[in-house]
């Protein structure tokens, strides 16, 4: 307990009144079948933030506040392990644009170990791979991005372009082409190593939050006394 203005203040009471909005999809023409997050009870998602439709999250996932994953339209979605979505990312994708994963396909696809910084769009179809950081304000749509990558801020990746892995994006680049995909430089280390910093710090926030906001948690990721 800690006082605000004189009042005691309860985390797990404030936890249960500013819940984060985690709802099946919205049936409509083009998506007539309502499809429900699935969450991994050790994955945490923010309060403020929104999961809808045919998303899976699986665990030590990080979901900060006024993070958007909406899979109303293009479905479904998955967030691989101890990957960390940060404030403000919006995650969306388009109707009946797919990225083939072995046998599945999928509208937007998070390997493990992603980051995805603050304030990011990641619009479907779209792939990235293992480790891959996705930096500040950066757009990654209808793209393919390989393991290890490392997209700076302000950066544009977008129009069907693959990116190898390993590879780094410069902050405020544009890389709307093969060729210009082709020719980006392998990650220096002192990104990599920044890289590597972001995940320890993030892959501590789902226990953490959990042990704050109570450890009883539905299958939906919601807390309740």
């Amino acid at each position: 307990m800690s006082k605000i203005e004189g009042k005691n203040y309860s985390s797990r009471h404030h936890s249960n009144s500013f819940k984060p909005f985690i709802s099946p999809s919205p049936i409509t023409s083009f998506n007539p079948v309502q499809r429900f997050p699935k969450i991994d009870k050790t994955a945490f998602i923010s309060q403020f933030s929104s999961v809808i439709g045919g998303v899976t999250i699986k665990d030590n996932v990080y979901v900060a506040p006024n993070v958007s994953i909406r899979a109303d339209e293009g479905t479904p979605f998955y967030i691989g392990s101890d990957t960390n979505i940060q404030d403000g990312v919006i995650l969306h994708g388009l109707l009946n644009r797919m990225i083939s994963v072995g046998r599945k396909e999928f509208s937007i696809f998070l390997g493990k170990q992603v980051t995805i910084a603050h304030g990011a769009l990641v619009h479907g179809p779209c792939f990235i791979g293992d480790k891959v950081f996705v930096g500040f304000n950066a757009i990654v749509y209808d793209a393919i991005v390989g393991k290890g990558s490392f997209i700076s801020y302000n950066a544009v990746v977008t129009n069907g372009v693959r990116i190898p892995p390993n590879r780094f994006i410069p902050p405020g680049a544009n890389i709307d082409s093969q060729e210009k995909a082709n020719a980006l430089p392998r990650v220096p280390e002192d990104s990599r190593e920044f890289a590597r910093d972001v995940q320890s710090v993030n892959q501590e926030l789902p226990a953490s939050y959990h042990l704050l906001f109570g450890e009883n948690r539905c299958s939906c990721g919601i807390s309740y006394d």
